[in-house]
C-alpha cells in the first residue's frame, strides 16, 4: 500500500500534493506545514495517529477528510499533468514568493500556481495595490475603479485584483489600456479561468501581467474558496480599496482581512440612493476603512501616512457577509 508521502519527493511536491487535498486556509494543516514540513505534513494526515497541535478531534476530521479525497487518485497520473511545465509552482524560499503572505501565519497558502510576470510577486508590499468591490457594479462604480487603476499603473504600482466582473474587471482593464501591471488572483485552477465570459480579459492578463491561484490545475471554485481567495487579496498589497460593494459583499470580508492584518484600507463613498454603495459606507462608518476620493489619498494608504479625512469611530462590527456577491457566473455588460 502506497502512502500519500511515497508521492513526494521532496518540499515542493508536497506542498503541491497538500493543495490537492486540502482546502486552502486550514489553519490546522498550516500549523503542521509551518511546524513539520510538507513530507511529515503528508505523512501525519494520512496516518490515524496524533498531530502536533492540533486538537484530536479536529485531527481525526483532517485525516478523514484526507482518506476520502485521495481515495481513487492518481496521483502519479495527476503530479505529471500538475506540474508540465503550463504553470510555475511557487513555494516559500523561491525568488518570487511573496514575502507579504506570511503575515497570514498557518493561513498562508500551501503553494502558489502562476502564470505570467511572477517577478510581479516579488516587488516590495508597497509596491501593489489590491482594487476590488461589486461584482454589479455600476456605471459610476465602473468608471471610479478604472480612475484608481489608472492613477496607480500611472504610479508605476502594481494593481491586485481577483478578475471578476464589475470592479475586479473594470480595474484590470483599465491597467491593461495603460500597459500597466496587474495580478489576478482566481479562486479556481489556471487552467479553468472564471468567470467564464472573462476567459479573454484573464487571458490578456496571464500574457502581459500575472494571473496566480493557490488551486492546482483542474480546480473548480467553491464558495469557501472564494473566500479563501480574500485573504490574498488582502495579504498581497500594503493597501486595499473598496469601490463598490453590497451590504453582504465578499468584497467587505476582503477589507476587513486587510485591516486584521494592518493594511490600509480605503473606501470610496457613492449615492446613498445605491445598494452598491452600502458597503463603502458600512467600513467607513465601522472605522474599517478611510474615505478615499482621489489617489493622493490611495498613495496615503499604501505606504501609512495618515489620510484626510480621519477614519470615523463607529459601530465595530458589521453585518454578516455571505460572499453571495463573489464570481456569480452570469451574464453582464464588459467595459
Amino acid at each position: 500500500m502506497a502512502f500519500l508521502a511515497d508521492y513526494a519527493a521532496d518540499e515542493r511536491t508536497a506542498r503541491v500534493m497538500l493543495s490537492m487535498i486540502a482546502e486552502p486556509a486550514d489553519a490546522n494543516v498550516g500549523h503542521l506545514l509551518h511546524r513539520e514540513g510538507g513530507l511529515e505534513t503528508l505523512r501525519l494526515l494520512d496516518t490515524d495517529g496524533p498531530m502536533p497541535g492540533v486538537r484530536p478531534e479536529e485531527a481525526a476530521i483532517l485525516q478523514h477528510r484526507t482518506r476520502l479525497v485521495s481515495s481513487g487518485v492518481d496521483f502519479d497520473a495527476v503530479l505529471r499533468r500538475t506540474l508540465d511545465g503550463r504553470y510555475e509552482p511557487l513555494v516559500p524560499g523561491d525568488a518570487h514568493w511573496p514575502a507579504s503572505v506570511a503575515a497570514l501565519g498557518d493561513r498562508a497558502p500551501y503553494v502558489l500556481w502562476a502564470k505570467g510576470a511572477t517577478s510581479f510577486l516579488a516587488a516590495q508590499t508597497e509596491d501593489r495595490v489590491t482594487i476590488t468591490g461589486s461584482r454589479a457594479s455600476t456605471g459610476y462604480g465602473d468608471h471610479v475603479a478604472a480612475e484608481v487603476a489608472h492613477d496607480a499603473a500611472m504610479d508605476e504600482q502594481i494593481v491586485v485584483s481577483g478578475g471578476a466582473y464589475g470592479i475586479d474587471g473594470a480595474a484590470h482593464r483599465a491597467v491593461l489600456a495603460d500597459a500597466g501591471h496587474t495580478i489576478a488572483v482566481l479562486a479556481s485552477g489556471l487552467d479553468r479561468p472564471y468567470p467564464a465570459g472573462h476567459r479573454d480579459l484573464l487571458e490578456r492578463v496571464a500574457d502581459l501581467g500575472l494571473v496566480v491561484s493557490e488551486m492546482p490545475p483542474g480546480s473548480t471554485p467553491t464558495r469557501h474558496r472564494f473566500a479563501a481567495r480574500g485573504r490574498l487579496l488582502a495579504a498581497m498589497s500594503s493597501a486595499t480599496v473598496i469601490v463598490e460593494a453590497g451590504a453582504r459583499s465578499g468584497a467587505l470580508n476582503v477589507a476587513r482581512e486587510a485591516h486584521t492584518l494592518g493594511r490600509g484600507v480605503g473606501a470610496v463613498p457613492g449615492p446613498i440612493t445605491s445598494a452598491a454603495s452600502t458597503g463603502p459606507h458600512v467600513l467607513l462608518q465601522e472605522g474599517t476603512a478611510t474615505l478615499v476620493s482621489g489617489s493622493h489619498e490611495v498613495s496615503a494608504l499604501m505606504h501609512d501616512r495618515p489620510a484626510a479625512p480621519t477614519r470615523s469611530q463607529g459601530l465595530q462590527n458589521g453585518p454578516a457577509v455571505d460572499g453571495s456577491d463573489l464570481d456569480q457566473d452570469q451574464p453582464r455588460r464588459s467595459l
